[in-house]
């Protein structure tokens, strides 16, 4: 159904489209695509994520740091030689250095979380990356389709006018009714509505671009979106290589990793300290050196739980990696068959209904020349063919939108 929507001067329609003639650069598609990726703050976040798991590599598995201690041993608190320090043979000004030493499967499962950290930083980084890039396509693409469709009103404005005198004539020369001179008005007012629509869906595409673009949203576009392959079979392969199915496998290893390193906590830490003590001149200074072990002696209390709840987490990944496959799988297959179909939709759309309406919209308009259609008629041809023509610019929208998915289903230029 042709819809009815304020009239506005043609002179407003060209505004939009023309207001940008003083940009030297118009905005192609893949130059929008090269913007977001150097110009998205969401990449620009997950880049600085990236750079905090990779810092956290070189410290993860290193021994504690040293301690020093200071301190005065057996001082007195009573007597004739209280608070003295040099009266008592047993007082003693001490320093000393500690050192802990965590066991060795400890630290190196310390080692592998890191690592598995800074993989899953990276995945969550291209799992972003994806993102930016299929919102920012579809942002061009729906400003694309907006902008031709505006055109098309343009040249339906200048086809009304040419219209309506035609019935104005067919009026003034007493074949025509009165009442007939309203339906050109009508068809103005209904193209009219259709454009103030179209240009706010443009100004809402141009407002989304720039949310991943930012000002060089403003530009003027040019060119049309790539005819990517759709290979069916490579695809499928693919899906195991998308960035959210490997998020999935770093975060398994990082769960093996803190596995390991609850398992280690069974296995007893030990540190060494040196001291010297001095004492008073008249006695002669001591040194000290003192080994301690850790004694893990309720793991049912401690590390067991702890490697439970890490195993039950495992658990729960692999199952929820399954139904993410399956979930990707499933889109997949959806929009395959929603490629064929629109494909299949739009040749015939080009080849077979769109020359009809113009063709029956030609002959009706002879036929009302000549007295054999009614005004109508005709109005419900023209209405017909505009109606084709729109549904032909959003077919061709909607299969490219469809291909932008598949295209992105895995990272561009990652084989499977």
């Amino acid at each position: 159904m042709f819809i009815a929507l304020p009239r506005w001067p043609v002179w407003r329609l060209a505004i939009p489209l023309l207001s940008f003639s003083s940009f030297s650069h118009a905005l192609t598609f893949e130059e929008a695509l090269k913007l977001a990726e150097s110009r998205a703050p969401q990449l620009k976040a997950q880049s600085a994520n990236v750079a905090s798991a990779e810092a956290l590599k070189r410290s993860a598995g290193q021994l504690p740091d040293p301690r020093l201690e200071l301190g005065i041993e057996n001082l007195p608190v009573s007597g004739p030689e209280q608070y003295s320090l040099t009266q008592d043979f047993m007082t003693m000004k001490k320093i000393g250095l500690m050192q802990d030493f965590p066991n060795s499967e400890k630290r190196k499962a310390q080692v592998d979380a890191a690592r598995a950290g800074a993989d899953v930083a990276a995945m969550r980084m291209k799992i972003e990356e994806l993102d930016v890039l299929r919102e920012t396509a579809y942002a061009w693409i729906e400003r694309d389709t907006a902008e031709r469709e505006i055109r098309l009103v343009d040249s339906l404005h200048r086809e009304n006018r040419l219209f309506d005198a035609a019935v104005r004539a067919k009026i003034a020369s007493g074949k025509g009714l009165l009442s007939d001179g309203v339906t050109p008005r009508q068809e103005a007012a209904a193209i009219d509505n259709l454009e103030s629509d179209l240009l706010a869906r443009r100004s809402k595409a141009i407002s989304e671009l720039e949310r991943w673009i930012g000002k060089a949203a403003d530009g003027p576009l040019q060119g049309d979106v790539p005819e990517w392959p759709v290979d069916h079979v490579m695809l499928s392969h693919a899906l195991h290589r998308h960035p959210e199915l490997m998020l999935f496998d770093s975060r398994s290893r990082e769960i093996d990793a803190e596995i390991s390193e609850a398992k280690a906590e069974k296995i007893p830490d030990w540190g060494v300290e040196l001291a010297y003590q001095q004492r008073a001149p008249q006695f002669g200074n001591m040194a000290s050196f003192q080994l301690t072990i850790g004694l893990p002696m309720f793991p049912e209390s401690r590390q067991d739980p702890r490697i439970a709840a890490k195993v039950a987490e495992k658990e729960a990944l692999d199952a929820e990696r399954e139904a993410t496959l399956r979930e990707h799988n499933a889109m997949l297959e959806s929009d395959m068959a929603e490629y064929h179909r629109l494909s299949d939709s739009l040749k015939r759309q080009k080849e077979v209904l769109l020359p009809l309406s113009e063709e029956k919209a030609d002959l009706i308009l002879a036929d009302w020349k000549s007295g054999k259609a009614s005004l109508s008629e005709l109005a419900s041809a023209r209405r017909e063919r505009i109606e084709t023509e729109l549904k032909t610019i959003e077919m061709e929208s909607s299969l490219n939108l469809v291909s932008v998915r598949l295209h992105y289903a895995k990272l561009p230029g990652v084989e499977p």
